[in-house]
Formats: structure tokens, sequence, C-alpha cells
């Protein structure tokens, strides 16, 4: 059957989601168009170049994530390193490890430029400017700064989805209609679980992956001003889309167990992912027991008694 498929942010923990893809996939959905927010966007473009979920679950299994964090030598000096790389570059990490694997998996398939993607799945990539405020769906937004989406990187794109603020340096990208320079950073400053993008066409069944937590409650230790500013990203990240779910949205997300895994835990171990990743096909296998398409059709197109509060 055709769906479309929309996968939340979730840093590392992104492969519980593609636990959960796999067991959708084996139920025999076909995804016409994608849409993810920073991890998720870097699952739902490497399915827009031709990888299957099986594939992804081993690319992710086997790399270690560590790869994609590189310090600085200013980052070195005692106490006010770390601060001082951010004053001066805006993050803690250059995001341009994060950008050449993903340009290095996508070369296993030929992709480079959107013009290389897989034309019958349409893909989105969910990134917030923030210089202008503005939330950037990619590649359908590259010509209002002036690119033809044929030429630009898909990588790139990519690593604007991903760059969460203050831990990775914002990417910068000259609009060339206003000839200004703009900061772009994750997508999931404006909408981490962007299953709303399909709602204008709704074609066939749209499918969202999404992560959540056990802990009723969330405390984030702050130690000074990095920890303060991670912390305001992650009470940011999900309030838009988690103040208020619509009943009739529950039939079309799947929600994974995160395990209390940090979204930056970039030194997680093996069998942490494998954890995550049996969460997510658990999840989805309890998920399309009590799933079908004529209830999908009468809950989601019915008019929405109230708004529930999670």
């Amino acid at each position: 059957m055709d769906a479309d498929l929309v996968v939340e942010g979730g840093g590392v923990k992104v492969i519980g989601l593609v636990g959960a893809l796999l067991v959708a996939e084996k139920k025999g959905f076909t995804w016409k168009r994608v849409a993810g927010t920073s991890a998720g966007s870097i699952v739902t473009t490497l399915l827009a170049a031709g990888f299957r979920a099986d594939e992804l679950y081993k690319l992710l299994l086997e790399f270690d994530m560590s790869q994609l964090i590189h310090k600085s030598p200013i980052q070195r000096i005692p106490y006010i390193g770390s601060a001082l790389k951010v004053w001066l570059s805006k993050g803690l990490h250059s995001a341009s490890p994060l950008e050449a694997w993903i340009d290095s998996l996508l070369a296993r398939k030929g992709v480079r430029t959107f013009a290389d993607l897989n034309h019958e799945m349409e893909i989105n990539i969910i990134a917030s400017d923030i210089t202008t405020g503005n939330l950037m769906v990619l590649p359908r937004d590259l010509p209002r700064y002036g690119y033809d989406p044929a030429n630009f990187s898909v990588a790139k794109a990519v690593r604007m989805s991903c760059s969460i603020p203050f831990f990775f340096e914002p990417t910068k990208i000259l609009n060339r209609e206003t000839t200004k320079e703009c900061y772009v950073v994750d997508g999931a400053v404006l909408s981490n679980f962007p299953v709303w993008i399909f709602d204008d066409l709704p074609e066939r069944p749209t499918f969202g992956l999404r992560l959540f937590s056990k802990e009723k409650h969330h405390f984030h230790e702050i130690h000074g001003p990095i920890s303060m500013f991670t912390s305001m990203f992650l009470t940011m990240m999900d309030a838009h889309d988690n103040l208020y779910i619509h009943k009739k949205d529950q039939l079309r997300t799947i929600t994974v167990p995160s395990l209390e895994v940090k979204l930056t835990d970039f030194s997680i171990s093996r069998e942490k992912k494998e954890q995550l990743f049996r969460s997510g096909v658990k999840a989805a296998e309890v998920f399309f027991d009590n799933w079908t398409i004529e209830k999908y059709i009468q809950t989601r197109y019915q008019p929405v008694a109230k708004d529930k509060v999670i």
C-alpha cells in the first residue's frame, strides 16, 4: 500500500525509529512522500536515495557516532574553552563531519544533489532559518534563496536540518535574492514532528514515527551557560508539537520508547542501539495489530472532538 512518512528528530536515538520503519516496510507499505526533521531527515533522505530499513539499521549499528564529534584546540582550554568556542563559532562542534558522513552514504547510491534522488518519492527536509524566523522545507524552499535544487547538495541540506543549536555550529547560507547571509539550525526549533506537512493533500495514509520518554518529568542538569542553552533547546524541541496532539493523529503515529537515551549521547554503545531498535520494532508491531485502513479513514476524517494535552 502506498503511504506517506514523517520521521521525528531524535539525535542518536533515531535507530529506534528505524526499527518501527522496518516493521512498516514488512507490512508492505511503499513511501511516496517522506519528511524528516534533524536525525529524522537522515532516515528519510537515505530512503529517498534508495536505502531500505534493514540497510539503515546495519549502517547505524556499525557506525561509531563519536566520529561526528571533533573537539577543537580552543575547547581544551580549562574552564572557559567550551564557552569560548560557542562565543566565537556559535556552536561547540563543526557539523562538517556529519555532512561528510551523509555525503559518503549518498555516494553509494550515486546521489549528490536533489536531481539525483528518486523522483517517485517526494522528499521534505525540515530546517529553521533563525535569521528570518522561518521554517524551511527543502528542497521546496531553495528557490526563495536563489538556489536551484537540482544543483544543491543533499548532504548540506541534511546538515542544515541537524544543526542542533549551540551543540553544532549553525549552517550559513547566502540568500542570493536578498544578498543577506542566513543562519540555519535544527528543524526541531520550529517543528520536530511535522506530521501536518501532508494534510493539505491527503491522498493516502500518513504515518509518523516519534520517540517518547516514559519518565513523567524531565530534569536537565544545568552547570553553566552551555548546559543552560542545551536545556533550552531540549525544552523547545517538543513544545510546538507536544502541546496538543489531536486524537485523530494517534492512529497515524507510532511512538517508540526512547529508553532514556540522551539526544547527544554520541558515545552510545552497540548494545543500547540494539535495544532501541528492538524497542521500535515492538512498538510498531503493537501499532499495526490495531491498525486498519477503514479505521484510519473513519478516525482521520471525522470532526476533531477535542485536543488531548500530553
